[in-house]
């Protein structure tokens, strides 16, 4: 632990000494926003370091902080991550029948101007099921088999068999049949200019650069009090403290290590919020590496100092890993944990049948222990994480070599740094990612067992036939691990002491996402 503690004690250093060398005058305060070509006209304006987008597409993406801004789903979530209305005011589920009713808003519009109705859902819906347009959000509705439109404001969706997070997954963004009929739900260019009923709408894109949007007046919830928000394009998280530094940015998530130079500052004002967003080595089923290796597995977990990592690495600010469910009810403590013992990682490689050579690296069949492991451009965090990681792996005799590739290759990398997790349902973040063949199941993990206790989990609403159900999957999976677990991390995030209204204690999803989920209430100085 002691050469991983050196190693970041420099890396903080040298971060330090360039966010200050590159901040005007080294002042405590924060500068004067209004030098820079984003600043805040008359404080109407928020700016958010984002990260970049080739296309806002949210019926085919899981992923995207601007979702809750542009569009709105028949539900949503509050700040306690519970169900509550949206653009459906009420529903009533038969349960017998497995079939939900929903009683849609009337008088809301599409920022078109367009009325939105009941063929606006069913569009979504039939669109993200249609396994020709390649959804990763198809497992959320693989259940439904009939959806029926009773008139425009009423509309029931018939279920196959029962799903205890139908309602959290009906968040799901609703489109605009009438720009997107017949149109192709990948490449069609109504994701580069989308048209939602949320509370801002596209006014602006610079590739590359930033997304501007301008509230809607007509929000049928009510209009935002601030005007305009800029996603300023910041991919690089070193350059977002920077900017953050230098009032090019009024609300950042932060590196731990990049948020502590902000403490105490003039002019800011930190949120540190809880996540279940987990860090972890996906292992690519599919390569020829892992068909040979599997049987590793055990050890490169083993051989894993979570609590090093966590501490050196994320300051502390979140928990060490063993499963994907530490942050919900449904979490089970009894599982293997695989706690830091390098002793029994080298036990278990010798047991497979590896022999330790006079270079320190176990060989199998005389080729060495080796796999290359993958990491998203841009991220500081994930990177120091894999760098940490792989050392550790390197000190028990599994050479690891960290790359970082120009573009993720889900079906030829050997491992991937993993980030997951939702704050919602069990199931949101499990059966998709760990069900055999399901659309966000990167890894090709397949596991009979972990199939039938998620149905099982998914198909009951009693509370303690779930409990036992997620119990045996952990079980299930702790056993054949689909990834080597080794954080939560949470959320810190930066912002300008002008900007009020953050719900600090939401917890929040992967990469932070959900901080918008209140965005109507937000305020800067100036637009009370």
């Amino acid at each position: 632990m002691q050469h991983i503690k050196k190693y970041f004690a420099l890396i903080t250093a040298f971060a330090a000494l360039f966010l200050f060398a590159s901040c005007s005058g080294g002042s405590d305060s924060k500068p004067d926003v209004n030098n820079t070509s984003l600043a805040q006209e008359e404080n109407h304006t928020l700016v958010y370091g984002s990260g970049d987008y080739t296309r806002i597409n949210p019926a085919m993406e899981e992923h995207g902080e601007i979702n809750l801004l542009l569009f709105d789903g028949l539900t949503a979530h509050d700040g306690n991550n519970q169900v509550t209305a949206a653009l459906a005011k009420d529903w009533t589920y038969d349960k017998a029948a497995c079939t939900y009713t929903f009683h849609l808003a009337q008088g809301v519009k599409w920022h078109d101007g367009a009325d939105f109705t009941a063929n606006d859902v069913k569009f979504t819906i039939e669109a993200i099921k249609d396994p020709e347009n390649g959804s990763e959000n198809a497992p959320d509705f693989e259940d439904v088999q009939k959806i029926t439109i009773t008139d425009p404001y009423t509309i029931t969706f018939q279920l196959a068999a029962p799903n205890a997070a139908f309602l959290d997954y009906m968040a799901m963004p609703i489109l605009p049949e009438h720009l997107l009929k017949g149109e192709d739900m990948q490449t069609s260019d109504f994701f580069r200019s989308p048209v939602g009923t949320g509370p801002y709408k596209l006014e602006q894109w610079e590739e590359g650069q930033a997304i501007t949007l301008v509230k809607n007046d007509d929000y049928f919830k009510g209009a935002a009090k601030i005007d305009t928000i800029v996603f300023k394009i910041v991919p690089d998280d070193n350059v977002k403290a920077v900017q953050m530094q230098s009032g090019e940015l009024d609300l950042a998530l932060l590196t731990p290590r990049d948020t502590e130079t902000f403490q105490g500052k003039d002019g800011y004002k930190i949120y540190h919020m809880q996540t279940s967003d987990y860090r972890g080595i996906l292992f690519n089923f599919r390569h020829e590496y892992w068909k040979t290796n599997r049987d590793i597995i055990p050890a490169v977990c083993y051989a894993l100092d979570r609590q090093s990592i966590l501490d050196a690495v994320v300051l502390g600010r979140g928990l060490a890993a063993y499963s994907p469910l530490q942050r919900n009810i449904y979490n089970c403590e009894d599982v293997e944990h695989y706690d830091y013992n390098p002793q029994k990682a080298e036990r278990a490689l010798q047991q497979a049948g590896c022999t330790k050579a006079d270079d320190g690296f176990y060989y199998r069949g005389g080729e060495k222990l080796h796999f290359i492991l993958s990491v998203a451009a841009g991220d500081q965090l994930r990177l120091d994480i894999a760098q940490a990681a792989a050392q550790q792996l390197k000190d028990i005799g599994i050479d690891c070599q960290v790359d970082i590739p120009s573009q993720i290759d889900w079906n030829g990398q050997m491992a991937y740094l993993i980030g997951w997790g939702s704050p919602f349902d069990a199931d949101d973040h499990t059966y998709k990612v760990f069900g055999s063949g399901k659309a966000s199941n990167y890894s090709g993990y397949s596991n009979a067992a972990v199939d039938k206790y998620l149905l099982q989990a998914r198909q009951s609403d009693d509370p303690n036939i779930r409990k036992k159900a997620y119990a045996n999957f952990q079980k299930a999976l702790s056993k054949d691990p689909a990834f080597a677990f080794i954080c939560y991390v949470d959320a810190d995030y930066v912002a300008t002491d002008a900007l009020a209204g953050i719900s600090e204690h939401t917890v929040m999803g992967h990469h932070g996402v959900g901080i918008f989920w209140n965005i109507t209430d937000w305020t800067m100085k100036g637009t009370m």
